[in-house]
């Protein structure tokens, strides 16, 4: 399930569970090629963050490539990677920290 995530949700929409979060651009080729991966990913919740419409947001996690991902239990920050992942590898990703 992706939601799209902004300054004014993120916090509310973060604060309870095992969340994955990515952060995207538009104009990102690889952005544009983990799509598909995530829409894939079925009843997953995925939060999605368009770093160029919420830039405070990229800015408060220091996020400068795309997409970069994190992983937030409860509010916090326990992964943090970057570049294209098969759905395999995001799921075995979150599952460590279920």
């Amino acid at each position: 399930m992706l939601t799209e995530l902004n300054k004014d949700n993120f916090n509310e929409q973060t604060k309870t569970g095992v969340k994955l979060i990515e952060f995207y651009t538009d104009w990102c080729g690889y952005c544009k090629k983990q799509q598909p991966e995530l829409e894939e990913m079925g009843k997953v919740w995925i939060g999605q963050i368009n770093a160029d419409n919420s830039p405070e947001v990229a800015a408060r996690f220091n996020i400068n490539s795309f997409p970069s991902f994190l992983i937030m239990k409860n509010g916090e920050e326990v992964e943090r990677f970057s570049g294209m992942h098969k759905k395999e590898n995001l799921m075995s990703k979150i599952m460590h920290h279920i």
